[in-house]
């Protein structure tokens, strides 16, 4: 996808999280957990916050695995050849997986 974000805003890439099963191989599907946090691959980052006259840049970058809450609006979600995508801010980026 071809998008820039501006100012702390980041364009992530959905990703599935992986289907589980129990011991005794019962299939439970992602609503079980009621998980709000989501995986996603940042696809491109924005320049940074303003904070006091002075750009903060921001501490993800393209390619990162990231962590993040999942937006509550549908208006932050798009979807391009099979993908799907979330504008979100950075201050939702929980964590960066290592």
């Amino acid at each position: 996808m071809n998008l820039k974000p501006l100012s702390s805003h980041v364009l992530v890439e959905f990703v599935e999280n992986e289907t589980k099963t129990t011991k005794s191989g019962i299939v439970l599907p992602d609503s079980v957990e009621k998980k709000e946090q989501s995986k996603g691959v940042v696809v491109s980052v924005g320049p940074g916050k303003m904070q006091n006259g002075t750009r903060v840049p921001p501490e993800v970058k393209p390619g990162d695995r990231v962590i993040f809450t999942k937006p509550w609006s549908e208006d932050k979600k798009m979807e391009e050849e099979n993908k799907t995508y979330f504008l979100v801010e950075e201050d939702d980026i929980l964590a960066i997986i290592q």
